[in-house]
């Protein structure tokens, strides 16, 4: 039998967490200092920079459709998040090459976009496959699905925690020679996740009768009535319906991550150039900001659950589409705050570190009542089949979400410079720029809010 803690999870569950919790640091721990590795030690411009970072995080959410595929249809997960763990830490062993011979741009280029190249793929193997697993660890229509993913998600916010206290700590120290170190402990982060998994899954990634799960899959051979196999019976109505949810929510989700995902860019920069980062006389490093969201994740995770469990109790909690409307306001609650903190300031003087991470608490908010509330509703209205691949669909709303981040990095204003949104909105103040956000996710909020109900019942029940 599947092996329960004392809280009534598997122990499966907590496995997982810690796997997660390792790649999350090193994808976190990479992405805290990569900017600034690319315009201080590579001297690219911020620009140039940001779109890198918005192409190579846009594709690192694109490759798990090919990830969840392969393993819905060949490899099963527990292969497929060997071969992507595996090709991550090699990922991350590369970035330490190109940093290590940052002088010689021709050579640190290359190597660095390889290194890139092997992210956007091992994580396609990777992000889908651990994630579906989660839901596979519990009978069918177990209410602690929720709380599991809960759970799972704090594991992926300690990751985020550590990693740019770690990686920023010995990377980002002002000497661009240094930034190799922070590549190496995002490396080793990703080896040590990968061989946990090795060596701990036959013995807790099991199903509630004790069976293995993740495993290559057996297609099953016709019957003698020629009828096809479960595998590849056609969809059902309802289940037509619930997938097309999946594709609604990933478009209204592209929003939220295209203001969210500014943390890696556009706010890693204001964070350096316009943050009054002393602290009783010590400057802190501005990839440290990059922790902040993940410290409120991991304290108030379980204050949402909670909240949710006790809406359930009195029969009010909201569905999930309503809970994504109140995580999308949220964060463009969070710009207007940090707008307002830098109404009639100009783009080279600096403001008070609270704004930033008032903002920040905000978008934490959001964030839970939408991401991992979203992870939860794609396994419970995926047909068991397409878990991998419906699971890499919903991560397809960060592939957008992550290139506009990148793509808005250009819109930063400069001193004595105006720039234009579309054509019709001007940006030449930080003022200007965070109110952008407040209208996109703003707007799309509003949107939501007016299509739930229709939304609600395409899920068939499902909430």
């Amino acid at each position: 039998m599947n092996k329960a803690t004392s809280t009534g999870h598997p122990k499966g569950l907590y496995l997982l967490f810690t796997v997660e919790m390792w790649e999350r640091f090193s994808y976190y721990g990479m992405r805290a200092i990569f900017v600034l590795y690319m315009t201080k030690a590579l001297l690219l411009s911020a620009e140039n920079a940001g779109n890198i970072y918005g192409i190579y995080t846009s594709l690192v959410y694109a490759t798990p459709l090919l990830g969840g595929y392969i393993a819905d249809r060949f490899w099963g997960n527990r292969r497929s998040i060997i071969v992507g763990g595996t090709m991550m830490a090699i990922a991350q062993f590369l970035m330490y090459f190109s940093a290590a011979s940052y002088e010689n741009t021709a050579t640190a280029i290359p190597i660095m976009y390889s290194a890139l190249a092997l992210l956007i793929f091992g994580n396609g193997f990777f992000k889908p496959n651990i994630s579906s697993m989660v839901g596979s660890l519990y009978p069918k229509g177990d209410q602690r699905i929720d709380s599991a993913f809960t759970i799972f998600y704090m594991g992926i916010n300690l990751g985020a925690l550590i990693a740019p206290l770690v990686c920023g700590y010995l990377g980002d120290t002002g000497i661009a020679a240094d930034f190799k170190y922070g590549f190496l402990a995002a490396g080793i982060g990703m080896v040590i996740g990968t061989i946990i998994f090795y060596l701990l899954k036959d013995k807790y990634i099991v199903d509630p009768e004790g069976n293995a799960i993740g495993m290559p899959v057996k297609k099953k051979d016709a019957t003698a009535s020629g009828t096809s196999s479960e595998q590849d019976a056609p969809l059902t109505k309802v289940e037509k319906d619930r997938i097309a949810v999946i594709f609604i929510i990933t478009t209204f989700v592209i929003a939220f991550w295209a203001a969210f995902e500014q943390a890696g860019a556009s706010l890693t920069i204001f964070a350096d150039k316009n943050t009054n980062r002393e602290i009783f006389g010590y400057l802190m490093p501005a990839s440290y900001f990059q922790s902040v969201n993940p410290i409120f994740i991991v304290i108030f995770a379980p204050v949402f659950a909670k909240i949710w469990e006790f809406l359930s109790g009195k029969n009010m909690e909201p569905s999930s589409p309503l809970k994504m409307v109140f995580g999308l306001g949220l964060v463009a609650i969070g710009y207007f705050v940090i707008a307002m903190g830098v109404d009639g300031v100009a783009a080279d003087q600096k403001v008070s570190m609270f704004w930033l991470i008032g903002m920040y608490f905000l978008h934490t908010c959001g964030e839970l009542a939408l991401s991992p509330v979203g992870l939860s509703v794609v396994n419970k209205l995926a047909p068991a089949k397409f878990a991998s691949i419906m699971m890499a669909v919903f991560f397809l709303s960060s592939v957008g979400g992550n290139y506009a981040a990148g793509f808005f990095t250009r819109f930063i204003p400069e001193p004595g410079v105006t720039k234009t949104f579309l054509g019709i909105y001007e940006i030449d103040t930080l003022y200007s720029f965070f109110m952008l956000f407040v209208i996109i996710t703003g707007a799309t909020s509003v949107l939501l809010f007016v299509l739930h109900k229709q939304i609600e019942k395409m899920m068939h029940g499902i909430k």
